[in-house]
Order: C-alpha cells, then structure tokens, then sequence
C-alpha cells in the first residue's frame, strides 16, 4: 500500500538560515538529566563494557538526537531512559525524580513495528488511554487529532497489515503522543524505512514535535536526520561508549527539507562525519 502524501508546508530555499538561540531551562532544572551512567554487561567469557560513565542533560521542549558508531552504546543509553535496563553506575532524572524502571512517563518508539496487529488504527492510538480509564468521548476526540497531525486521517478504522511501513510508525509516534508522556524516546525509528519515507516521516515528526512541544531523545546512525531534527546532537566514542561532544544545532525553525541544501547544513555534515569516521575506524581496529 502506498503511504498517501502529506501536505508539508513549502517555504523558499534560505542560503543562510538564522540561527536559532540554544533552550535555556527557566526552572534551572533540566528535563532529563543523565548522572555519571555506566553499564556493564556480564557474559560467560567475562565482562563488557558497553557504556562508561556518561553525564548530559536535556531541557524541557528540546529535540536531542545520540549519533554514534554501531556498538556504541546509543541504545543502551536509551533502554536505561526508559527503565527497560539497569545501569551498573550512576543515576537517570526526570524532573528530579530518579527513574528506577518502565513508566507511562516516557512514551518509546522502536525501530521494529509494535503496533497490535488485531487492533485497528484508532484503537492502537487509544490503547494506553483506554488503560487509564479515559472516556470514550475524549478518546475519540485524541484519536481524531493525532490522525490529523500525522496525515492520516480516512485509516482509523485500518488494521497494521493494511499499512506501509511509515504509516505503522505514523501510527506508532501518534500512539506515544496521545498518552502524553513527559518525554518521547525514539530508538532509529525510521531506520527499515525506504529514503523517500524515511525524509517524509522526519517532517512529520518535527511537524508533531513542534505541536506538542515535547521533550525528544532520539537515537539514530543518520547524520543527515541528525542534523534535520535536533536542537543538540551528542556524539558518542566507539564502544566503551562515552559522550564525545555536544554539537548545538542552531538552525532556523520550523524547519522543511530545504534546511538540507543550504551551506550552515553542509558545514555541520562536515563536521560531524568527521567526528563519526574518527570512531568508527577505531571501533574496526
């Protein structure tokens, strides 16, 4: 099936877009605030290191991708966020309170496609209110606006195998949204996806983004995505993994796909495929 277009609004190419001032907490405390956080994995051959300890923070409302060589420890920092793996050293806060496992607090979207198979569109999206004990009526009314943010409007009534591959992550982002999380976890979610959908999901996501003013950490191996969709882009070393440098992004927003061709973008492609190559040939030595 194919994925119906969506409507992304078209502004002219800017050789040199403004840049954007960095997001400064009003409260002083950040979002997210990630403590000397390390993590050891025990094998029958002995121990390995997959993450030193590492410290960074995220304010409220900021977009921050992790970009890194594969084995590097991106998604182990992710998977810790989430309470979904306990970190050997350190500590994870949100809003002040240390994360100690799962909760409704932070909404994750995977690679992989995890939406209900016997569920339709709507009642995927409305699973995790339905939990809470939501009404109907405002279930639908939640329903009704995700649709319409994510362009897909007409599918409610659709199943997942009725459904391309970016449709079930339209569907998957709009699931996260509506249970209104603190903070959005994205672990390469559009990493199966075809370039063309791959490029159109990024606007769709910051479309959501830019709506919801969420707080977002996403993981990914694309310098390009990287760039397009974060306010700070942090890389990380070749496994053990450990935060290299911070890179704020200070591209004009709202952003479309003609960020792409302009020089500011160019320069910090440069730069950060220089920073990646440097890691990824150690990690092969």
């Amino acid at each position: 099936m194919v994925t119906p277009s969506l409507k992304v609004k078209e502004v002219e190419k800017i050789a040199e877009p403004k840049r954007r001032e960095s997001i400064v907490s009003i409260t002083g405390t950040p979002k997210l605030e990630i403590k000397e956080v390390g993590k050891v994995f025990k094998t029958k051959s002995g121990e390995t290191t997959a993450l030193e300890k590492t410290s960074f923070s995220i304010e409220e409302g900021e977009f921050v991708t992790i970009l890194g060589p594969s084995g590097c420890g991106k998604s182990t920092v992710l998977r810790i966020v989430a309470g979904l793996e306990d970190a050997t050293s350190g500590k994870v806060l949100l809003d002040g309170q240390e994360i100690n496992g799962p909760g409704p607090d932070r909404g994750m979207v995977f690679q992989s496609y995890t939406l209900f198979p016997w569920l339709s569109v709507k009642e995927n999206i409305t699973f995790g209110l339905k939990l809470k004990g939501v009404s109907q009526k405002e279930r639908d009314d939640i329903a009704r606006h995700y649709l319409q943010l994510i362009g897909l409007e007409g599918f409610e009534s659709h199943f997942p195998i009725q459904l391309s591959g970016g449709m079930k992550q339209r569907v998957a982002i709009a699931r996260a949204l509506a249970n209104d999380p603190k903070i959005l976890l994205m672990d390469e979610p559009f990493g199966a996806l075809d370039a063309q959908t791959r490029n159109i999901m990024q606007e769709v996501l910051l479309k959501a983004w830019e709506e919801s003013k969420k707080t977002i950490l996403f993981i990914t191996h694309d310098v390009d995505e990287s760039i397009f969709l974060a306010d700070s882009v942090y890389v990380m070393t070749a496994r053990p993994g450990r935060l290299k440098k911070k890179i704020p992004i200070t591209l004009e927003r709202p952003r479309d796909f003609s960020v792409k061709a302009t020089l500011e973008f160019a320069e910090y492609k440069e730069d950060l495929l220089s920073l990646i190559r440097d890691e990824s040939l150690k990690s092969i030595k």
